[in-house]
């Protein structure tokens, strides 16, 4: 039943609704060293891509990498250039693909339960991929890491919700938390503005999704703020998410400014980027790996070859230097950094009669200069 209703209505689980979707048309698949690899069993009905350097040694990392809606994964994987590093850095790289007799415009269905359950659908079926590729490579199944943009991000958000136990560490780029939607309604409404919960309660969702008690991925996301097809709040809504699953404070964030972004980062377990400028795409950096197109954009920062230096994949000395971290005032109508646990102290929602609703993480990193005000 609502299989038909998306088609009815083409929403592709990121564009406003009702209006066309502009990637309807899937782009031409760009040249990778993607090769297409049969797998069972696949409940969610996905196409597996694959690529394996030559002479890659035993034990060697693999990192999953989901695309966004109307893309195809070799022209994701062009775009970002996870398969251009992966020789030189020593990895494997799995990229599943969606079908769209699952969805119209090839989005991966992150607001399904049928599809995010652990076992069931198409998580599931991304995890028959990861088991095969290890088996058949002899990769470290320890070193297991999931990437994806915009569908894919919030798939990839469902991913370390039901299988936490799989990844080393994970990336979400311009997606949206886990179990922020259960049906093409409170996709879109989310997309607009994330829910309003506790940090608590957000990491109590993925608590519930599987099992696992701990320890948990190491994560890294990414969002453009000037995004308007997912509203940056999201991103927020992940950090407070994974912070609270990692058991962070908030007001011990390190901040820095890298290439025009801003860089909020605890330890190495979690970090937020927050790209100037920049609408609905994964950033990239053409000087160092991946080529611009439709919804990968050039934005003088590589998420990919920094995420890979998050994960432990990728010699800080491959990338351009970094440059010294600047430090950021808090505005002065606002409680500067140290001050925001104290904000965080009373575990209710905050709603007040006539105001309008924001998440308490929102409100947090508002203060801390991370976005801008309006």
């Amino acid at each position: 039943m609502w299989r038909k209703l998306l088609a009815f209505m083409r929403f592709d689980g990121f564009g406003p609704g009702g209006k066309p979707n502009p990637l309807r048309r899937r782009p031409t698949p760009a040249a990778t060293p993607l090769t297409e690899t049969a797998f069972s069993p696949n409940p969610g009905n996905l196409r597996m891509y694959s690529c394996v350097p030559s002479g890659l040694k035993a034990g060697a990392p693999l990192v999953v990498v989901l695309h966004g809606c109307g893309q195809t994964a070799a022209g994701y994987d062009a775009g970002t250039g996870w398969s251009q590093i992966a020789a030189s850095a020593g990895f494997a790289v799995l990229a599943a693909e969606q079908k769209a007799v699952n969805n119209p415009n090839t989005c991966f269905d992150w607001f399904n339960p049928e599809d995010i359950t652990r076992d069931e659908g198409e998580v599931a079926s991304i995890v028959a991929m990861i088991r095969q590729m290890v088996k058949t490579h002899a990769l470290d199944k320890k070193r297991i890491f999931v990437t994806g943009l915009s569908a894919g991000g919030a798939m990839t958000a469902a991913m370390l919700a039901a299988y936490p136990e799989m990844f080393a560490g994970g990336a979400i780029i311009a997606g949206l938390p886990f179990g922020a939607a259960a049906n093409v309604h409170d996709a879109l409404d989310t997309m607009r503005s994330a829910p309003l919960k506790t940090p608590r309660e957000w990491g109590d969702l993925v608590r519930a999704a599987s099992p696992h008690k701990g320890p948990w991925p190491k994560i890294s996301i990414w969002h453009g703020d000037l995004d308007p097809t997912v509203n940056l709040n999201n991103a927020q809504a992940s950090v407070a998410q994974w912070a609270d699953l990692h058991g962070l404070a908030l007001s011990d964030a390190k901040q820095e400014r890298l290439d025009g972004a801003t860089r909020l980062r605890w330890s190495d377990r979690l970090e937020v980027y927050t790209v100037a400028g920049l609408g609905h795409g994964t950033p990239i950096d053409a000087r160092e790996v991946g080529a611009p197109a439709p919804f990968i954009l050039q934005a003088g920062i590589s998420s990919t070859t920094r995420i890979a230096q998050f994960w432990g994949l990728l010699d800080k000395a491959v990338a351009k230097p970094k440059p010294a971290p600047i430090r950021i005032v808090a505005p002065p109508d606002e409680p500067a950094l140290p001050q925001i646990e104290a904000a965080l102290i009373p575990p209710e929602r905050i709603a007040p009669a006539g105001a309008r609703m924001e998440t308490i993480i929102l409100r947090a990193l508002k203060a801390a200069g991370l976005i801008r005000k309006r």
